[in-house]
């Protein structure tokens, strides 16, 4: 939530121009994830379910509702999504041996190397992002711009 009052002072035009690249390479980035991930045959949003299963660290394995919250999308949603992953040979469902109510995701192998190939790609392109996410970084820590 945003407050009506300013969290200090103005902002010089330089900083705002800072912001304002910040923006736009996040922009670009979700463009070039979005595009990578269907040049790979994979609609983006179950790239980023990959992701996110790939990446979870943690003792407790991903679930459907995990993967909502982690999406942010509605419960139905990710067992939707879930579902059509599981059909595409990208995911695989088991029953939690403590709570069989729960469902437990996994990816495949043909997930693997999916994901292998657009993680490489999505660090060259983060590589090229680091001089203005570092600037914009250093700016919101009071920085020069």
């Amino acid at each position: 939530m945003i407050d009506d009052a300013p969290a200090g002072p103005a902002l010089s035009e330089p900083q705002y121009a800072v912001l304002a690249a910040f923006r736009y390479e996040l922009r670009r980035f979700l463009a070039f994830s979005e595009t990578a991930a269907l040049q790979a045959g994979l609609p983006p949003q179950q790239h980023q379910a990959l992701l996110a299963i790939a990446g979870l660290a943690g003792a407790e394995p991903p679930t459907i509702g995990w993967l909502a919250g982690r999406l942010l999308i509605a419960p139905h949603t990710a067992v939707e999504l879930v579902a059509r992953m599981v059909e595409a040979d990208l995911l695989t469902k088991t029953r939690s041996s403590q709570d069989r109510r729960r469902m437990e995701l996994s990816l495949t192998a043909k997930a693997e190397i999916l994901l292998q190939t657009l993680t490489a790609a999505h660090l060259r392109e983060l590589r090229a992002l680091e001089p203005t996410l570092a600037r914009a970084l250093a700016l919101s820590r009071g920085g020069a711009s």
